[in-house]
């Protein structure tokens, strides 16, 4: 006896089923896109036409499957996908942030940039300073630093004053008749210059606190480079920095040796306050 044959099961496929809802997943992630985005008509016209070359969407879908490379390498039917993405655009608020993003880092390459050439300018300075502090020789009395806005001398307040007095030592003369004229020769523009003292109180002496002393310290020096060279008063500051900025501990006589000092900036020509 014949055997009856099996009746194929009813309904589609299950691939097809599931290649519906990917298709259906698919249409409502683009109009969710669309909904989201302000797009220009050519750029949709585009796309819309990219797409229907390579999916075949829009002018019926019977040829999606085409010779089963969905199926087979179904991402390489999506390489459109971030192209189409990219061209829907972002919404204005993402658009206004990315600007600001992208001024922002510039900015900060500029201000990056300002600052090696500062630093670099610094540094040739303090090289011919140097050389000039050599060829004078006080490289043992005057110490050398750079920033990137300023090269500092520091004098040890040691070598300029006897403790607790602001008239400059008469040993103390050639150096800062050096000192100046190395001013005169390098320092084009603004000139800072700040006493500092240790944090030992004052006691019978002239300036009730080390605030006073060490402005007087500052002033004498101003006023020995305005007296004896031919800089410009009007570049020149000064200021008391009192016991507030040590560069060393105030614990040992050392410590307060070292930060009982003068310092001179020399700003370079890139600084913003030359």
């Amino acid at each position: 006896m014949a055997k009856k044959p099996e009746e194929p099961p009813k309904g589609a496929p299950a691939w097809q089923s599931t290649f519906a809802d990917l298709m259906n997943l698919l249409l409502c992630f683009f109009v969710l896109l669309f909904s989201m985005s302000s797009i220009e008509k050519e750029k949709f016209e585009a796309v819309a036409a990219s797409f229907s070359q390579a999916f075949n969407i829009f002018d019926g879908g019977e040829m999606s499957l085409g010779e089963g490379a969905l199926i087979g390498d179904g991402v390489s039917q999506l390489n459109e996908l971030n192209i189409f993405i990219d061209s829907m655009g972002t919404s204005e608020e993402q658009q206004k942030d990315k600007t600001k993003d992208k001024e922002h880092d510039e900015d900060y390459d500029k201000q990056e940039e300002a600052l090696q050439e500062q630093l670099e300018a610094s540094e040739k300075l303090a090289e011919q300073i140097a050389e000039a502090l050599e060829a004078a020789g006080i490289t043992d009395q005057v110490e050398l630093n750079f920033t990137s806005q300023y090269v500092q001398l520091t004098l040890q307040g040691s070598i300029l004053f006897d403790s607790g007095k602001v008239d400059i030592k008469e040993e103390a003369i050639p150096i800062l008749t050096k000192i100046g004229a190395i001013l005169e020769r390098y320092a084009g523009g603004t000139i800072e210059i700040e006493g500092h003292t240790d944090n030992v109180p004052m006691s019978g002496a002239k300036y009730s606190n080390n605030d006073e002393l060490s402005a007087g310290r500052a002033l004498s020096v101003f006023n020995y480079l305005v007296e004896n060279t031919t800089l410009d008063p009007a570049r020149i500051m000064h200021t008391g920095r009192g016991e507030y900025i040590p560069v060393a501990t105030n614990e040992t006589p050392e410590g307060r040796a070292k930060n009982r000092r003068v310092e001179i900036r020399i700003y370079n020509p890139l600084s913003p306050i030359y």
